[in-house]
């Protein structure tokens, strides 16, 4: 995994994100999708072992 310095604050952030908005919508965002808990637990596992540190948690 290639990592970029975020900005002037020392951290160093995976080039590759994982984005959550398909994790576990409700109302209007399960249109978007609503994988099960144990699905993203998958997910998330998989990217944390191939070295993404940069998740996309926005609720928007």
């Amino acid at each position: 995994m290639r990592y970029r310095l975020l900005g002037r604050t020392g951290l160093y952030v995976s080039e590759l994100c994982l984005g959550t908005m398909t994790d576990g919508g409700k109302c209007f965002w399960e249109q978007i999708g609503a994988l099960p808990q144990d699905a993203v637990t998958r997910q998330v596992k998989v990217a944390l072992e191939a070295g993404i540190n940069f998740i996309d948690t926005a609720n928007v």
